[in-house]
């Protein structure tokens, strides 16, 4: 990996395996992935799981099937952070060496002890140094049987300052923090040592994240500086809020991306409404993944939060639905029946999914009405009793007989229809809506006829004389 400053654009995505990919990570995944695209650039994979408590080779599955249900193809990765652990020693021993980090030997006992009393003085609770070198200075005793922590020495004055892409000028006093742990007693990097350190070795030059990392920044500036590093330009987006007003996340109220994939939902869709939260590109709403590559170049970012939309979502997806390719679909709703144990070709629903994929937002809604075509229906006891009445029961019988005479097509299926109407003096909806209601178990379908003629004409005929 090339330390080197890189004229080519790099981004990357880098989620930590405790959990499954959310909303929030994936839109920050769609954003640099489109960015990289958008200049020519490359897009990297890298999984934090530095966390080893919390870690699992299940979330990092999930990790990489979200991306590649998502179509987020990278350039490089996935790397994984626990395989670099010599490397991230290697510059641990050199900011040592060069007084630009130290050990501290203080316990959890004595921090806490330090936090105490600066909450007794009503002070900002920060590490005070006790381990800290500095000219002129003796340092306790080195203690027996303590694992030390590596501490960052931060500069003590100045500030921390950088344009954000999103946010615009950025100032923190490095008074503001203090000496960060980059690495722990056991040896493991913290996140804000292992992910400069990363993007330096990997010449990333744009990092899009949420905005709940501004705090760390400052930090991983003043890190990448002792190193002699390059800088990226940071891109902090802002939180993406729950139905309830809280912020989406894993913990509260988020949804894995493959979980929308189940329900039956489009990438592209979510990937369509995934760009519109804090991006926009006039007043378009619907438009392909290659537009937003060719339009997204880091501008029209928005520095304000916004609401995730469950319906705004199903509507796009609606709107997908009704576009894409029909055997695709097909294929799709093919494997959500099969979830019902119903095993029916892609060729055959397609027709089906050519009716009545106006009527449904998702795979799922598809596979509802399609389901009718393969398994028994159960008409709701109060649809029967207002529709299938004694007095149309006759016709229901006409019906049927009329049906097995005739060839199963369109147009037979209305002409029949019309003749029974017309010899028991009934209007279109007194037959129409008993028919669907036995046939299809609801009384509101797509045209009749054309319904019926996906049928089997037996299965038809033997469902009216169920009546």
């Amino acid at each position: 990996m090339s330390q080197q400053a890189s004229t080519t654009v790099r981004t990357r995505i880098a989620p930590s395996p405790t959990g499954f990919l959310h909303l929030g990570t994936a839109r920050t995944a769609l954003y640099s992935w489109a960015y990289a695209r958008h200049h020519g650039g490359q897009f990297v994979l890298r999984i934090e799981d530095t966390d080893l408590a919390r870690s699992t080779q299940d979330s990092v599955e999930q990790i990489l099937a979200s991306m590649k249900w998502l179509g987020l193809e990278y350039d490089e990765g996935p790397i994984y952070q626990m395989q670099r652990l010599e490397r991230y020693q290697a510059v641990v021993d050199q900011l040592i060496a060069e007084g630009k980090a130290y050990r501290c030997y203080c316990t959890p006992e004595q921090l806490e002890s330090m936090k105490a009393a600066q909450d007794a003085r009503g002070e900002k609770r920060r590490y005070d140094g006790t381990w800290r070198p500095e000219a002129g200075k003796e340092l306790p005793a080195v203690p027996e049987g303590v694992q030390p922590v590596v501490r960052f020495k931060n500069p003590v004055d100045g500030d921390v300052t950088w344009n954000d892409l999103v946010k615009g000028p950025i100032t923190i006093n490095n008074r503001e923090i203090d000496d960060l742990i980059i690495v722990r007693p056991d040896g493991v990097p913290t996140y804000n040592f292992a992910v400069v350190v990363d993007d330096w070795d990997m010449s990333i030059t744009h990092v899009f994240r949420g905005d709940e990392h501004i705090n760390n920044t400052p930090w991983q500036i003043n890190i990448f500086h002792a190193l002699g590093a390059k800088l990226p330009v940071f891109g902090h987006l802002p939180i993406i809020l729950g139905d309830d007003g809280q912020k989406l996340s894993k913990r509260r109220g988020a949804v894995s991306v493959t979980a929308y994939e189940d329900d039956g939902y489009l990438p592209e869709a979510m990937l369509n409404y995934l760009s519109r939260l804090g991006w926009s590109h006039g007043d378009d709403e619907l438009f392909s993944s290659e537009q937003m590559v060719s339009w997204f170049d880091g501008t029209h970012l928005s520095k304000s939060p916004s609401q995730w939309d469950p319906a705004k979502l199903e509507w796009v997806n609606g709107q997908y639905i009704k576009q894409i390719d029909e055997a695709r679909l097909a294929s799709l709703v093919s494997a959500q029946l099969a979830k019902r144990g119903i095993q029916a070709e892609a060729a055959q629903l397609q027709p089906m999914c050519a009716l009545f994929k106006d009527r449904c937002a998702t795979t799922v809604a598809l596979a509802d009405w399609l389901s009718m075509y393969f398994a028994a229906v159960t008409p709701s006891a109060e649809e029967l009793t207002a529709h299938v009445t004694d007095t149309i029961k006759p016709a229901l019988t006409a019906l049927a007989d009329k049906f097995a005479g005739i060839e199963w097509h369109k147009a037979a299926i209305q002409a029949a229809i019309k003749e029974v109407i017309g010899a028991h003096a009934l209007k279109m909806p007194q037959l129409a809506i008993p028919v669907r209601v036995l046939v299809c178990g609801r009384a509101q379908t797509p045209s009749l006829d054309a319904v019926l003629e996906l049928f089997s004409k037996e299965k038809v005929i033997e469902r009216l004389r169920g009546a």
